[in-house]
């Protein structure tokens, strides 16, 4: 198996897992219904994009690259994003019906959309950040060819 692949398979696991974990602590304590404790989802990504490149890094060692490491990130993102939503699809349309208009309100009620909107939300939050903290962890990981002076 590709070894980019297999580290973004582990860590988009770990990272869905604690996603899924993280939702249903709040479940279970009722506050699963603030839109804003959602933010918290970036620190799960962010750790495991982080830790999924450092350990690519590690196990390649003179080998790796730019392309590479990016490539490990997304598609660590990417895996994470999909199962998460493929579970609070199933959440919204299975378990807990009333928790999108719960939370949408009086938004989208004509438009009978609801689940689906809140679903590609989710969807487009995780492959934006995905992205974004893959760029920005790599300014950390990259090789440097800047010149050492002596001054």
């Amino acid at each position: 198996m590709n070894t980019s692949f297999s580290v973004a398979l582990k860590y988009g696991l770990y990272v869905t897992i604690s996603l899924i974990a993280f939702f249903l602590i709040l479940r279970l304590f009722n506050l699963h219904e603030n839109p804003w404790l959602r933010l918290f989802n970036g620190a799960f990504m962010s750790a495991g994009i982080y830790f999924a490149i450092k350990h690519y890094k590690s196990k390649t060692q003179n080998d790796f690259s730019y392309i590479n490491g990016a490539k490990t990130a997304i598609v660590t993102g990417f895996i994470a994003t999909i199962v998460f939503t493929i579970f609070m699809a199933i959440y919204m349309f299975h378990v807990d019906t009333a928790f999108t208009e719960k939370l949408l309100g009086s938004n989208f009620v004509d438009y009978e959309v609801g689940a689906n909107i809140l679903l590609f939300i989710i969807f487009i939050e995780g492959l934006a950040s995905s992205v974004v903290l893959a760029l920005a962890f790599m300014q950390i990981f990259k090789k440097s060819h800047n010149i050492p002076q002596n001054t």
